[in-house]
């Protein structure tokens, strides 16, 4: 059986009650999380641990707090008030822990589903989706990660462009996978909005709301939203249910027709301080 979960911000104990829920055995079922494994909340190095222990039953996608714990390693950012990296940072096995980390894909398939973590550019089809996720991939499992990790950040350009090369064309491709929730009416990025969908400012839609998206013929899933709450719609899935804010953890089977749809709340024990 395939599973789908969001996001988890290490919180592990939901995460394994969560696997206990759906009965899930590493000989017999997959699960993929839709990044963010780790930061804001108490355990994210034993969120790493419970997915290498799964070894290949077990996937994620890389998300902005699993590449912001990327840049704090290699001394490219500094931390900020509410991380919860410690752990990850001060572990004697750390660089094992990085190096799995820079392993994980920006985008894949799984089901006929195109799962990424925040989600798609208006401008791209699943097909291009794939192969512009692949080409910062290799940079980010390549042997100058810390010359290019301070090349991921910055807000532009705000807009696709098939011309883009470069830092510029990475920067965008990692800020639409990792980052994106509105867009303006010319497909352009907003970072300054994160209410839900039902709060839009004039001039901004939901990403996936964007009229004539070039991937609208693709079925979506993906995370990073919180304040959305959860999306089930035949053709998306919007699976972030602000676990580590006190909200739920939420798997979705997805193989063989089934829509089974599993959540866990977050205990109090859970959340960050």
């Amino acid at each position: 059986m395939q599973y789908l979960v969001g996001d988890l911000q290490g919180c592990d104990a939901a995460f394994g009650q969560l696997l206990s829920e759906i009965a899930f055995s590493p000989s017999r079922d997959r699960v993929t999380v839709l990044g963010d494994l780790v930061n804001r909340g108490p355990r994210s190095l034993d969120v790493l641990r419970r997915m290498r222990a799964l070894g290949n039953a077990a996937d994620a996608l890389l998300g902005n707090h699993d590449l912001h714990l990327l840049a704090v390693a290699h001394g490219v950012r500094p931390q900020h008030a509410s991380d919860t990296l410690r752990e990850i940072l001060d572990a004697p096995d750390r660089e094992a822990w990085l190096d799995w980390l820079r392993q994980r894909p920006l985008a894949l398939q799984r089901e006929g589903w195109l799962c990424v973590h925040a989600g798609v550019s208006p401008a791209w089809s699943a097909a291009q989706t794939m192969a512009l996720a692949a080409e910062v991939e290799q940079m980010l499992r390549g042997p100058d990660l810390n010359g290019f990790l301070p090349l991921m950040y910055g807000n532009q350009p705000a807009a696709w462009s098939d011309t883009l090369r470069g830092p510029e064309r990475w920067r965008h491709v990692i800020n639409v996978l990792t980052r994106i929730r509105f867009v303006h009416a010319d497909g352009a990025l907003d970072f300054k909005v994160k209410e839900g969908a039902a709060n839009a400012p004039p001039g901004l839609v939901p990403w996936f709301a964007f009229p004539g998206r070039a991937s609208a013929d693709s079925p979506i899933a993906f995370g990073h939203w919180s304040t959305l709450g959860l999306v089930n719609r035949p053709d998306l899935l919007g699976l972030d249910t602000g676990c580590v804010w006190g909200g739920a953890l939420t798997a979705v089977r997805i193989d063989g027709g089934r829509r089974d749809i599993v959540q866990v709340p977050c205990t109090a024990s859970q959340r960050p301080g």
